[in-house]
C-alpha cells in the first residue's frame, strides 16, 4: 500500500501541531506544500509509516507512537529530541533515502530501532 497523497496545509498543521512538512494519517499522506509531491525522500519516509501502521493493524500503531513519544519527552524534555527518538521515526529517517527499502524491508523492522 502506497497511501493516498493529499496536499493540505491545514490538516498537516492540525495533525502535527504545526511542526511537520508531512504526516501520515492512515491511509493518507498529508503534505503541507504542493511541491512536496515531487519529494521522493519525504514520500518514502511517509510510506514507511504506512507500512508500520499496517503491520500493527493501524490503531495500535498510533497508540504506540504516542506512548513512545510521551516516554521520550519525559526522557529528553525536548520535543524535537523526543520525536527523533521514536522507534518508528528512527526507522523512517534512517531509510528514507533508500527508495528500494520498502521492497526488501522485513516485518516489524521498527523493533530494531527501539532504544531504552
Amino acid at each position: 500500500m502506497k497511501g493516498k497523497v493529499i496536499v493540505s496545509s491545514f490538516w498537516t498543521r492540525f495533525f502535527s501541531m504545526g511542526k511537520a512538512q508531512a504526516i501520515t494519517i492512515f491511509p493518507f499522506i498529508l503534505l503541507k506544500h504542493p511541491l512536496d509531491r515531487e519529494n521522493k525522500v519525504l514520500i518514502n519516509h511517509e510510506r514507511i509509516h504506512i507500512l508500520q501502521a499496517i503491520e500493527l493493524l493501524i490503531l495500535p500503531f498510533y497508540v504506540l507512537y504516542l506512548l513512545e513519544f510521551v516516554c521520550r519527552l519525559l526522557q529528553y524534555r525536548n520535543f524535537t529530541r523526543a520525536y527523533l527518538n521514536i522507534s518508528f521515526e528512527r526507522e523512517a529517517f534512517r531509510n528514507e533515502r533508500n527508495l528500494n527499502y520498502l521492497k526488501k524491508r522485513k516485518l516489524w523492522s521498527f523493533v530494531r530501532y527501539i532504544r531504552r
